[in-house]
């Protein structure tokens, strides 16, 4: 867990949270100062490359920006009944320049299908 060191000078992000911070302390009301963390989900639209007769959703890439691999895992969580499998014009990309893993080990690290160029007939039956 992240902890954001808090001297008795810079206990506040903003002057404006220290004077309602001397406000509330002035009232004798008793208070924390961001002592919560709290989770919250994005509400997005996924829209599908291609959705074949057999429910299969089809996701084309060439470049694949790292949003949209968060944005696929984010909508494997939520549509967990969907099978999205990807197709990519080069699988042995690897994710940046730096990385050495590539466009299909990390399709095989979470769990995705996927293909390079051409879509396996067993896909399309």
């Amino acid at each position: 867990m992240r902890t954001r060191k808090k001297n008795q000078a810079e206990a506040y992000r903003s002057k404006f949270e220290k004077r309602i911070a001397s406000a509330l302390s002035g009232a004798g009301v008793s208070f924390s100062y961001e002592d919560m963390r709290l989770k919250y989900t994005r509400v997005c639209h996924y829209t599908p490359d291609f959705i074949l007769g057999n429910g299969v959703v089809l996701e084309v890439k060439g470049f694949w920006k790292p949003s949209d691999r968060t944005k696929h895992l984010m909508v494997r969580r939520d549509n967990p009944a969907l099978d999205i499998r990807f197709v990519f014009q080069r699988a042995k990309n690897t994710l940046s320049k730096k990385s050495k893993t590539t466009y299909g080990d990390w399709c095989d690290k979470h769990g995705f299908l996927w293909c390079e160029r051409e879509i396996p007939i067993s896909w399309l039956q």
